[in-house]
């Protein structure tokens, strides 16, 4: 069995280089599957993470990935359930590929939400973001698309651009605090 890369925090120094993209013809290659697939597996350890970027298990290409589950059933994720169920969903609904991603266009309408993030635990913090994001990208099949999104997946857009950035959400949060690690029930400690 193949190991599950391990999430990188804070202090190592691939989340804080600039990623590079990918060659377009690389996209569809046996790397970039494997690379996919890693990723699918680290975030599905996580029981409350939704999103991961390539930089965030060490790899600095410019590709993140996004949990189909938090864009169908975000209420289903916040509901007191256990983390192994938690990790079912996200394994079962599987997860959307964003591969040279860029944003195109950011609402001037901005919310203070709050966020965190899986290579800077145990803090949390409010990160001022757009309402709205358009992002234009490649999946994993080689296609170009444009998404636009609100709410939840906007802030996810932005979020996981900052990490392809070397930025960290850190970088912009205010009232930073330590928060409890959840429980097996899906509370906090």
């Amino acid at each position: 069995m193949a190991m599950i890369p391990e999430i990188l925090q804070k202090g190592a120094p691939v989340l804080r280089q600039k990623a590079r993209e990918v060659p377009i013809a690389d996209i569809r290659g046996v790397k970039i599957r494997k690379l996919l697939k890693d990723m699918a597996d680290a975030l599905g350890t996580q029981d409350d993470g939704i999103a991961l970027a390539a930089p965030q298990i060490g790899i600095s290409l410019r590709i993140f990935i996004v949990a189909k589950v938090a864009l169908k059933l975000p209420e289903k994720l916040q509901e007191r359930r256990s983390a192994q169920h938690r990790a079912e969903l996200k394994r079962k609904e599987g997860y959307l590929a964003f591969i040279n991603p860029v944003i195109m266009k950011l609402s001037k309408d901005k919310a203070v939400l709050d966020e965190g993030c899986l290579s800077v635990r145990p803090l949390y913090g409010k990160t001022r973001r757009s309402r709205k994001a358009a992002i234009r990208a490649y999946d994993e099949s080689g296609r170009f698309f444009e998404r636009g999104a609100s709410g939840l997946l906007a802030q996810i857009f932005q979020h996981e651009t900052d990490h392809l950035d070397g930025i960290l959400f850190i970088d912009k949060a205010t009232e930073v605090k330590e928060m409890p690690a959840r429980d097996e029930l899906g509370g906090r400690n």
